[in-house]
């Protein structure tokens, strides 16, 4: 756990030279397994649970991308946790207390089909606390997104069927408060990912394989339908968002195919592109991840449990969020955050996700510092140009 501690405070930029292109990475420990639950610590991947051919599990596991290595960490629950063993559960980060931590509910395991417990783990102690428990119906198979600091968990299978309602967890106050429902269908085995400051929620089964996409306006807490999907209607799919695209693949497909397919979605454009192919089996109910620019995905199931792993480099090249060498800090930030650059950047703007602008400066500088103490709390674009180029960074306005 130390090198995770350390990992999460180290910043990286990666560069490469090719784009849109899948290469292998260090097999992912323990057992083949699919249905894990992930998420990512800034720099750091997390996988919990899942199932093997022989049941559940509750262990955690982190990846290094800067060592191309897995390591073992403190399993869901701690010593006292026989019993979380599960899968088909959600996964998401939130900043508490200061730092990031992780998040792990819902979900099947051994003797209980429907979970609605929320565990939250804490890097610094290495140790898991229960939360709040979720205020919907347990349930599995459910789908999450995270923005402005808030966890959004909805849709799956309960004991009373398909569901498609909505709830947001807030960490300061550890409590669940439902939102809008789902205005799609209910289903379980969707895919969800935050782009832009908005949740979207696409495919899924419903009793038939969808392949709809919908996007969650958390200011007017409205759905809104978006681009459908144009590969084959799918469930148990992976997705991730990778401003300003997202990507979403593989899943067993309404043929009974396993796919091995990407497809990618441009926001601005609400348009899908495809991209190469996973140069590997096809399969569902893998995991993903997206760290510094780079994707990463794994495991899963094709009629055997898969333990292989994969980076895609993307088509967004350094161009993309992540990839630029340039730090905002702290992020989140109450009082000052600072901007610096490992090169000259010029026409610097921030704006809410509602649009409005609430700084702009043309000067040409490798660092700012800004007091956003009287900003409101959300999530803010910071956008800058590098030698023409435009570039865009996130951030979080906190309490």
């Amino acid at each position: 756990m130390h090198k995770l501690l350390f990992l999460l405070c180290l910043s990286l930029s990666f560069e490469f030279c090719a784009q849109d292109y899948w290469y292998p990475r260090d097999t992912v420990k323990g057992s083949p397994k699919s249905v894990i639950a992930s998420t990512s610590f800034q720099n750091i991947g997390l996988i919990i649970g899942g199932l093997d051919e022989f049941g559940f599990k509750r262990k955690m596991y982190s990846y290094s991308p800067f060592q191309d290595d897995w390591d073992e960490e403190v399993s869901l629950g701690g010593a006292s946790g026989d019993g979380l063993e599960r899968g088909s559960a959600c996964a998401f980060t939130l900043f508490h207390e200061n730092m990031q931590k992780a998040y792990v509910c819902l979900g099947q395991t051994q003797t209980v089909a429907y979970m609605k417990d929320l565990w939250e783990f804490n890097p610094q102690t290495e140790t898991w606390s229960q939360k709040a428990n979720f205020s919907g119906s347990a349930r599995r198979q459910a789908v999450c997104f995270t923005s402005a600091n808030v966890a959004y968990v909805g849709t799956g299978e309960s004991a009373s069927g398909l569901k498609n309602d909505f709830y947001s967890y807030n960490p300061e106050t550890n409590t669940w408060t439902q939102v809008a429902d789902f205005a799609g269908t209910a289903r379980r085995d969707a895919v969800a990912f935050e782009l832009n400051g908005f949740g979207f929620v696409g495919t899924g089964d419903d009793g038939t394989l969808k392949n709809d996409l919908w996007m969650y306006d958390f200011q007017s807490d409205t759905w809104i339908d978006k681009a459908t999907f144009p590969g084959t209607p799918r469930a148990g799919a992976v997705a991730w968002g990778a401003l300003p695209v997202a990507y979403l693949g593989t899943g067993e497909d309404i043929n009974g195919d396993f796919t091995n397919d990407l497809y990618e979605y441009n926001y601005y454009l609400n348009a899908w592109v495809q991209r190469a192919n996973m140069p590997a089996p096809g399969r569902k109910n893998a995991f993903a991840f997206y760290i510094n620019g780079v994707s990463y995905l794994g495991a899963g199931y094709n009629g055997n449990f898969l333990e292989d792993f994969w980076a895609y480099s993307g088509t967004a090249g350094l161009n993309s969020e992540e990839t630029v060498s340039l730090d905002l800090y702290p992020n989140p930030v109450q009082n000052q955050l600072n901007i610096h650059a490992n090169q000259v950047i010029a026409n610097c703007t921030i704006q809410a996700m509602d649009g409005k602008q609430l700084f702009a400066s043309t000067e040409q500088c490798n660092q700012l510092k800004l007091d956003v103490s009287l900003w409101p709390v959300g999530t803010y674009l910071f956008l800058f140009e590098i030698n023409g180029k435009k570039h865009t960074k996130t951030f979080i306005k906190c309490d």
